[in-house]
């Protein structure tokens, strides 16, 4: 299997799931993850949640990447505690907002085990129509472009807030 294409926001929010589940198990030590808000990620789903507690032991990163975090926290509460728990594996950057994005996917999840580069992209948000694969080209290309965003970017969604 190289590619696995799938279609409407229930498929993506269970490829998701499972491909968070997978990257626990196969202790993946770093994630990278994009969308523009995040708001139609399952953040607070008590599996995607469990998930991403067990992936979340020493020396783990998730790299999370917006334009915004303001819906996160409305939207996904208990993930907002989760972040705040485990703050010491999870940076957040909002990319500057004139970065021009025209080549951006919709969303995308890099994950990286022993022997396996696994890429999901979301292509197409109104059709919800995406791509699971394992092509370390495509992994390749999604993680230069993540990178060269990270670079545009500045700390974001901090995992407390202080109050005057």
């Amino acid at each position: 299997m190289n590619a696995q294409g799938f279609a409407g926001r229930a498929g993506f929010q269970r490829v998701l799931g499972d491909t968070l589940a997978w990257a626990s198990a196969q202790g993946c030590r770093e994630l990278q993850a994009w969308d523009a808000s995040f708001v139609d990620w399952p953040l607070s789903d008590a599996n995607v949640l469990a998930a991403l507690t067990a992936w979340a032991r020493p020396a783990r990163q998730l790299h999370l990447l917006a334009l915004q975090y303001d819906d996160v926290a409305r939207r996904h509460p208990r993930f907002v505690r989760w972040r705040r728990d485990y703050a010491h594996c999870v940076t957040a950057r909002a990319v500057e907002p004139e970065v021009r994005l025209e080549a951006a996917p919709q969303s995308l999840l890099l994950a990286v085990s022993a022997d396996l580069k696994l890429t999901l992209r979301l292509f197409d948000r109104h059709l919800w129509r995406g791509e699971l694969s394992l092509d370390a080209t495509e992994h390749q290309r999604g993680l230069e472009w993540f990178d060269a965003l990270t670079q545009r970017s500045s700390d974001s969604f901090a995992p407390t807030t202080l109050g005057l």
